[in-house]
């Protein structure tokens, strides 16, 4: 019988916080900030120029000519560095695009091709190009407001703070290149990496549905119609899932997707199974599914465990031959499973205001995550001690905090292990050794 993945009414505890799909989407986008970051900077400028412009015409009132052919002055002096950084800014921009290039292309031919989302989705890396960026545009903007007068009654504006903003945004640019270089770095030592894809998996974990103990499966009614996949064919990425409540609620049914996020979807496939009443329009059910070129972390419970199998495996090829990196992954893989090892999986079902069961969202159950997580790097432990023992001692650690029907797949696992350094070891103290479990690998 499957588990299910539940939560419970308002009133008894509050709702887990919803990710927004349009914010998930813009954060694997690297256009966004930088174009965010001009436009505002653009702004600023515009309200600089009118602050110079305020401070001239009040000296000018004044009749305080002194003062205002200082600024004058300052002005010419500001006028050579506001040049000088418009024309360095962009050969800065092309060394910090060139180090992203190198250290993407690095990191795809060490780790594995899908670790590169997270350099697109690395906050500095987009602050970074933002700031440069936008310096580059405030300089050739304030170069717009300087005047070629040298008598100060004539002169219509002194770009002061204009001058002083933009000293401001060169410093803040260097100071944000010291950390892209600083977060660059991290991100192409193995630990990090993968320190950072297990951070995301749990973040997935926690944003999905409360499950609350005693509850079985529901009663979905009787199901009444399929809504095909219009559109592109492509990966589930996510679904927005608090629009589907919605129009669920509104219609009176309940909705079941049928794919599970990250699989595979062609035009015409069955999407969305109604349960308990007629399809809703078309229209309502619009932009509620988003498909894509390649998996996401936002709703897809195992995307996380598919790259460090992915690491694992890269680590144990002969081009590669490193096992201390499988070790990593693993440490990983079991921290997360463990994690799920009492936790109700299979579906996970969202309710609406009054904690009526509006939609259900499948996710993969306990078994398809061992083995999604074990499998393959098991067929590669085989001759890596290091390896073997490790998944010993984490399938042991596993069984002690696993329920008791949760530990046949762990079984399986470490008796296929058992069974395959069996009959590759040359001797019996070879395979003694390759059987100890240490949680170091070989410590």
């Amino acid at each position: 019988m499957s588990d299910w993945m539940v939560t419970q009414s308002p009133s008894v505890r509050r709702r887990p916080r919803a990710l927004s799909p349009l914010r998930e989407h813009l954060r694997d986008t690297f256009w966004f900030a930088p174009t965010a970051a001009m436009l505002a900077v653009f702004v600023v400028w515009v309200g600089a120029e009118a602050l110079d412009t305020a401070l001239v015409d009040a000296l000018r009132e004044d009749r305080d000519y002194e003062t205002l052919d200082e600024l004058l002055r300052f002005a010419e002096d500001a006028k050579a560095v506001v040049t000088a950084v418009g024309s360095a800014m962009m050969t800065f921009i092309g060394v910090v695009f060139s180090i992203s290039l190198v250290a993407v292309q690095m990191a795809t031919g060490q780790f594995t091709p899908r670790v590169v989302r997270l350099f697109v989705r690395s906050r500095i890396t987009k602050a970074t190009f933002a700031v440069f960026l936008a310096t580059f545009v405030l300089t050739l903007l304030v170069l717009t407001s300087f005047d070629s007068v040298d008598d100060p009654r004539a002169a219509t504006s002194v770009p002061l703070v204009q001058s002083v903003l933009t000293l401001c945004m060169v410093a803040l640019s260097l100071l944000l290149f010291v950390l892209y270089v600083n977060a660059t770095l991290r991100l192409m030592r193995i630990s990090h990496v993968i320190a950072r894809i297990a951070s995301e998996s749990f973040r997935v974990v926690a944003s999905m549905p409360v499950p609350v103990a005693g509850q079985g499966a529901p009663d979905l009614g009787t199901e009444t119609a399929w809504v095909p996949h219009e559109g592109r064919a492509g990966v589930l990425r996510d679904v927005h899932i608090a629009r589907l409540v919605r129009v669920a609620r509104k219609h009176g049914v309940v909705l079941r997707l049928i794919p599970r996020i990250g699989d595979f979807v062609v035009p015409g496939m069955p999407v969305l199974a109604v349960h308990g009443g007629p399809v809703p329009p078309r229209r309502a059910l619009r932009y509620a599914i988003s498909v894509g070129v390649e998996r996401t972390y936002h709703q897809d419970l195992g995307f996380g465990l598919r790259q460090l199998s992915d690491i694992a495996l890269r680590g144990l090829s002969p081009a590669v031959n490193d096992p201390t990196t499988a070790v990593q992954a693993l440490d990983r893989v079991i921290q997360f499973l463990a994690a799920l090892s009492r936790r109700p999986l299979d579906a996970a079902l969202h309710r609406d205001r009054a904690g009526a069961v509006r939609l259900v969202q499948p996710v993969p159950g306990w078994t398809e995550l061992v083995d999604l997580g074990l499998t393959e790097t098991r067929g590669c432990a085989v001759g890596n001690p290091q390896v073997s023992r490790r998944m010993l001692a984490g399938l042991d650690d596993l069984l002690l905090l696993a329920p008791p029907e949760r530990r046949e797949p762990l079984l399986r696992h470490r008796d296929l292990l058992r069974q395959a350094v069996t009959l590759a070891a040359r001797s019996a103290p070879d395979r003694e050794f390759a059987l100890r479990p240490d949680r170091q690998g070989i410590g």
